[in-house]
């Protein structure tokens, strides 16, 4: 019996899907590293980044409170980059074939 599979190949759609979760997860980490490094907060990049990051990341900042604020911060957006990639790649899966 030969042990070497085929490596899974994803349709457009599934590929799509995997793009678009590894985009948002891209958005998540940035806006963690501009948090931990304090960029200002009054450039309009910034705020833009800050806008799409807190609308993705959902309810995982504040869902755990380690007592450090960096720590909580790198849990919190690593959590929601986690999630989406996660989550695309799960979808991206099941829409493969498409």
């Amino acid at each position: 019996m030969n042990s070497y599979r085929r490596p899974h190949r994803r349709g457009p759609v599934g590929a799509l899907v995997s793009a678009i979760g590894s985009i948002f997860a891209l958005i998540e980490i940035v806006h963690m590293l501009m948090l931990l490094f304090g960029v200002n907060s009054t450039n309009r990049l910034v705020s833009v980044i800050t806008s799409l990051a807190e609308s993705l990341a959902l309810l995982f900042p504040g869902l755990f409170d380690t007592g450090n604020h960096e720590l909580n911060i790198v849990v919190g957006y690593g959590l929601a980059a986690a999630f989406w990639l996660l989550v695309a790649g799960i979808v991206a899966r099941v829409l493969g074939r498409f």
